[in-house]
């Protein structure tokens, strides 16, 4: 699939050239980068035939989120209503033992309010991915990693990745992106 390839291609070129915020396991090289946002947004139009909310972020750039059909509660959603939201990203690149196989996978957890309780919930998303390296270079700290697809992609490894030197032709990288937002609309 050319998403997938797509997105194993950007996820392990981001992330094995940001610099590395913390050890992923501490017996093994990698990389953890996070961020976090909190903010209220203003509701500015709500369409219930198809379920799109369109947001307004306090830097006045609007969003469209599709509320889904579990969601019970939109019908206590208006325009002006104010919402106070959590964003979360991760993003972790760490090596497994030798011998594993590439592979791509998706889990996404919902979590929504209770008919007639305030608007709200949760939506947190991990993409997994392994890729294995068959070439690497030292010196030039850059590896052949191949993605589940069959796709070849060369990146360059940040100098603050730690213990580079142990990466091996064979090993296993995974790279576990994960993303939450939740929402709940503040009662006024």
């Amino acid at each position: 699939m050319k998403s997938r390839n797509t997105l194993v291609t950007a996820l392990l070129a981001v992330v094995l050239t940001l610099p590395a915020a913390a050890s992923a396991q501490a017996d093994k090289p990698g990389a953890v980068l996070s961020e976090a946002a909190e903010a209220v947004v203003v509701v500015r139009e709500v369409n219930r035939e198809t379920r799109k909310v369109t947001i307004e972020t306090p830097s006045g750039e609007r969003v469209i989120i599709v509320v889904p059909p579990e969601a019970q509660n939109l019908d206590q959603v208006k325009v002006g209503s104010k919402f106070r939201m959590r964003y979360l990203q991760s993003v972790a690149v760490y090596i497994s033992p030798t011998g594993g196989q590439p592979e791509a996978v998706e889990h996404t957890e919902v979590q929504l309010a209770e008919k007639g309780a305030t608007p709200g919930g949760v939506v947190v998303n991990v993409r997994q991915i392994q890729a294995r390296v068959e070439e690497i270079d030292h010196a030039a700290r850059t590896v052949v990693l191949t993605g589940p697809d069959g796709n070849r992609v060369k990146v360059t490894v940040d100098d603050k990745v730690k213990r580079f030197a142990e990466i091996k032709s064979g090993d296993i990288v995974v790279v576990r992106y994960t993303e939450g937002l939740a929402m709940k609309m503040i009662k006024e």
